[in-house]
């Protein structure tokens, strides 16, 4: 049997360490365009900020260890054309320039997402960047060392770790995105506004609800950033945008979403028999909708691409959906959310209520306490649990996880309250958080 994977992403390496081990007689060749793998972008923040001082602690995976395991490993290989039909590769190799034409029996598209660019002026001013792989952390790095005032654009996670690592280097710095608020997609506006004032209080500047219109430059170099509410100075501009799935390749060959996200069954197929996806490339099944939805995510990747893996000669295990859980550390805030929140539920036509929890996560008779946000988004009728928020300056993030579950899981509020959780005084109080939700949903 043989196997092709184009694309050695988080996805990819999932499914290609997994297959070596399954099927120790088959044939696997990886082709990769860059000459590294593995690489996790969501520790740029961390690297920019010196916390992690050596960037190749973020790699881990490297081509020898896949060498290693008998898989045949072509980096710095751009794959040209796929046809699905007649089970062929078209490849170039980068450093001879060789074209050259592969078969397979089974082909794994794990070729991931890159960051959306948008066509305007000034768009390839020299210090404008992208923020994804191991050179744009290195790029990134090396830049803000000689930046003053320094612009990002785009108020996800990826862009507020970054402002967060250029505050903490002493830069002046500018948030720009076109929502009213940081972190629109994950949390509700009770959440985002404690997060807008420790950016304030950091002396951050905060210009949301507008979008950029295009960049202006002195020899050849950004300087200033025009939206639609002003002008920005700045010496670096990073760009965190949003991603696009990297599928050109399957264009036409298999279905897709409107936006070229590759849709997959419960068990990692397309629509074409022997090709299969996973990871950033692909759409992935929502649990609090029930819809095909593009929520890239490396946990979301690496889960897929071992899915690969254990149904690539027949389906056997059955992936189980996301609820788009994630979490991030705000200066002195940690953060976590799960499924819809209760923007984001209304506007998809759901009659949802929520319970906002604000209270000490432990008994006031312990020598300290924080206090704890926790809100939970649920459907009216039934109670069925959709989304959840939570937000202390002690790590209480793990209750997301829990609550993770319950939307997988079809959770009712009435069920929530009366979940088995121990009580103990150093971690909570003996009605815990999460059964308090539950018991006073309406």
């Amino acid at each position: 049997m043989k196997i092709v994977v184009v694309g050695c992403t988080h996805a990819g390496t999932a499914a290609i360490t997994q297959m070596a081990r399954l099927y120790p007689e088959a044939a696997i060749t990886v082709y990769e365009r860059n000459d590294n793998i593995s690489f996790l972008s969501c520790g740029i923040a961390l690297h920019v900020a010196g916390i992690v001082k050596d960037a190749e602690q973020l790699f881990y995976a490297s081509p020898d260890q896949l060498a290693a395991l008998g898989v045949t490993t072509q980096m710095r290989h751009d794959v040209l054309a796929i046809d699905t039909d007649a089970k062929t590769i078209e490849v170039r190799n980068l450093a001879t320039g060789e074209p050259f034409v592969d078969t397979f029996d089974k082909l794994v598209m794990t070729t991931g997402s890159w960051p959306i660019i948008p066509q305007m002026e000034g768009i390839g001013l020299e210090n404008i960047e992208l923020c994804k792989n191991y050179q744009h952390s290195q790029t990134i790095i090396e830049k803000a060392k000689h930046a003053k005032r320094i612009a990002v654009i785009g108020a996800g996670y990826i862009g507020i770790e970054l402002v967060e690592a250029f505050e903490e280097l002493g830069k002046q710095v500018t948030l720009i995105d076109n929502m009213d608020r940081v972190l629109f997609k994950y949390l509700d506006e009770s959440f985002t506004a404690i997060v807008e004032k420790q950016f304030a209080d950091k002396g951050v500047t905060l210009a949301l609800g507008q979008t950029v219109t295009s960049f202006t430059g002195e020899d050849g170099r950004v300087t200033r950033i025009n939206t639609t509410a002003g002008e920005y100075e700045a010496d670096l501009v990073v760009l965190c945008i949003g991603f696009r799935p990297n599928t050109e390749l399957l264009k036409g060959q298999v279905d897709m979403l409107p936006n070229g996200a590759i849709i997959v069954d419960s068990y990692m197929r397309t629509s074409k028999p022997d090709i299969f996806a996973a990871g950033d490339s692909c759409a992935v099944h929502y649990n609090p909708t029930g819809q095909h939805a593009y929520i890239p995510l490396a946990t979301n990747a690496v889960r897929m691409g071992t899915l690969v893996a254990r149904n690539l000669m027949k389906p056997t295990v059955r992936y189980l959906g996301t609820q788009g859980t994630s979490g991030i550390k705000i200066y002195d805030y940690n953060i976590a959310s799960t499924g819809m929140t209760e923007a984001a539920a209304l506007a998809a036509g759901l009659n949802v209520k929520n319970v906002t929890i604000e209270d000490n996560y432990r008994p006031e008779f312990m020598p300290t306490y924080e206090k704890v946000m926790l809100k939970v988004v649920y459907e009216a009728e039934g109670g069925r649990i959709v989304g959840a928020q939570i937000l202390s300056k002690v790590d209480l993030t793990q209750a997301i996880n829990t609550l993770s579950v319950c939307i997988q899981n079809e959770m009712t509020m009435d069920e929530l309250s009366f979940v088995d959780f121990f009580f103990q005084p150093h971690y909570n109080k003996p009605w815990n958080l999460l059964n308090q939700a539950g018991l006073q949903a309406i």
